[in-house]
């Protein structure tokens, strides 16, 4: 799910990119993707899982700070 949230960013990216979306797309993909390393049955699998796709809900709450801040 890293891999696809990255690839949609890159995607999404651009001075017309819906902002929006773009948090919608990547917090919900982090969010399968963590819910999908707490599933897994390799321990070594579901930890890299669960920090990868949690440092890109950190990277998406930092988006939505920028969002936020930059909006009058």
């Amino acid at each position: 799910m890293v891999v696809a949230s990255a690839c949609m960013f890159f995607i999404l990216r651009g001075p017309n990119a819906d902002l929006r979306l773009a948090i919608v797309i990547l917090s919900s993909t982090s969010f399968i993707g963590i819910i999908f390393a707490l599933i897994s049955k390799r321990w070594l699998s579901g930890i890299i899982g669960v920090l990868t796709n949690g440092a890109v809900l950190v990277f998406v709450f930092f988006l939505l700070l920028a969002k936020g801040i930059g909006e009058n």
